[in-house]
C-alpha cells in the first residue's frame, strides 16, 4: 500500500502478544470495549458484524458524552488486516460528514509478538492535519499499549 503523507498518518509498533489474539481482540465486541479509545473515556457498546459491508459501530463515552461512530468493513483478510470506514454505515449508507477509513495490520514478529501497524487515510490534507492535531499519534499509540496489556490478561 502506498501512503500518501499528504492525508494519511500511521505508525508500527511491535506488541508483545501472538497477532491471533491481537486479531480476536479487534473482532470481538466484548473485547473492543477494553481498549479501543484511551482510558479514562471508555466504549458503552460495540456491534460488529466481521464481512466486507458488514457494521462495525461503537458508542464510546468520552467525558459524559455519547458518540456513536456507525461503519462498515471494506476488507477483512483472516488474521492479517482489518480495513474499515464511517464513510458508509451498513447498507452502504453514505455518512453525512465521514472522517477517515482505517487500516489495522498484525504480521508475526518472530518473536511470538505482533508487528502492528494502524494507518488513518483521510479524504483532504485539512482532515489529516485535524487527525493530527487531535493527537493521533499520543492516541493510537495509547490504545496500541492497552490493547498489549489487555491481550496479555487474556493469556
Amino acid at each position: 500500500m502506498k501512503l500518501d503523507p499528504k492525508t494519511d498518518l500511521t505508525f508500527t509498533r511491535t506488541i508483545n502478544a501472538p497477532r491471533t489474539l491481537l486479531w480476536e481482540c479487534w473482532t470481538t465486541p466484548e473485547h473492543i470495549k477494553n481498549f479501543f479509545v484511551p482510558k479514562p473515556h471508555g466504549v458503552d457498546a460495540s456491534e460488529i458484524d466481521l464481512r466486507v459491508g458488514g457494521k462495525f459501530n461503537t458508542t464510546m463515552n468520552v467525558e459524559g458524552h455519547r458518540m456513536e461512530s456507525e461503519g462498515v468493513y471494506l476488507e477483512v483478510v483472516e488474521g492479517e488486516r482489518l480495513v474499515f470506514t464511517d464513510t458508509y454505515c451498513e447498507g452502504w449508507k453514505p455518512a453525512a460528514d465521514p472522517f477517515m477509513t482505517a487500516i489495522i495490520e498484525f504480521a508475526d514478529d518472530g518473536n511470538g509478538g505482533t508487528t502492528y501497524t494502524a494507518t488513518a487515510r483521510h479524504r483532504s490534507p485539512e482532515a489529516r492535519q485535524s487527525h493530527e492535531d487531535m493527537g493521533f499519534y499520543d492516541g493510537w499509540g495509547t490504545v496500541a499499549t492497552q490493547l498489549e496489556e489487555y491481550a496479555q490478561s487474556l493469556k
